[in-house]
């Protein structure tokens, strides 16, 4: 016999593994802005002339940024990772695949330092 009631509020939940938000409301320029102002501020409060900014991505990719760019938006973020000169590259993600940023001392003798824009 077919039952035609209507489902319950607990079969008509869905558990979402991961959060993916095109689109996101809010103005990315001022996110990365933001950032961006964290970024300096460390680097002002602990004396240092770069402060090196890791990525770790939803996948578990953890990254060394040499910057970040809120191009091309609509929920999208551009970040360049550093990497051989030889070799450029550059992610486009979404806001949601970044799961943390974490800022400390770049090395002394290493050239992998963050990348401020001027002005």
């Amino acid at each position: 016999m077919l039952d035609l009631s209507p489902p319950s509020s607990a079969s008509r939940v869905q558990l979402v593994p991961e959060l993916w938000t095109p689109g996101m409301a809010g103005p990315l320029e001022d996110l990365v802005s933001r950032i961006h102002r964290r970024i300096d501020a460390f680097a002002n409060e602990h004396g240092l002339e770069q402060a090196m900014v890791e990525v770790e991505l939803a996948d578990g990719a953890l990254l060394r940024l040499a910057s970040i760019s809120p191009e091309p938006g609509y929920g999208f973020l551009t970040l360049v990772p550093h990497g051989a000169e030889s070799e450029p590259q550059e992610l486009i993600v979404p806001i949601g695949a970044i799961r943390q940023l974490t800022l400390s001392r770049a090395e002394a003798a290493s050239p992998i330092g963050f990348s401020l824009p001027s002005g």
